[in-house]
């Protein structure tokens, strides 16, 4: 990945932490800066449960408040099988594995600027 400006790699610092913590599954980090000026970064992520995907997205954003980032929005938190928290510079999807698989965004993104991350629930 090419640097990142100093905000948007605190922020993708925050966020990638916050999903590590509560084990999120088959993260994934996309640069899709060459493809869209909405956003940077976008961080893929899978949850076990619907209540799982939503500690994930309730733990971004209260650590994206820590670090100083006020997230824009966050959608699908009240179903839990997809939500997205906009995080401006960085937007991260947190899905049950099925509706993953189904939107596949990893492939609608291109994998050209994919990049595996640990997957924390094997810690």
């Amino acid at each position: 990945m090419n640097a990142l400006d100093k905000d948007t790699q605190h922020l993708y610092e925050a966020a990638f932490n916050a999903l590590a913590d509560l084990k999120a599954q088959n993260v994934v980090t996309l640069d899709v800066r060459p493809l869209t000026s909405m956003t940077d970064i976008m961080i893929i992520a899978s949850g076990t449960s619907t209540r799982h995907v939503k500690a994930l997205a309730d733990e971004v954003q209260v650590k994206a408040k820590a670090a100083g980032f006020m997230p824009v929005g966050m959608e699908g938190e009240k179903e839990g099988e997809w939500v997205l928290i906009d995080l401006a510079g960085v937007i991260v999807h947190v899905m049950l594995p099925a509706t993953r698989a189904l939107y596949d965004l990893e492939r609608l993104w291109g994998s050209q600027g994919a990049r595996s991350a640990p997957d924390f629930s094997a810690e």
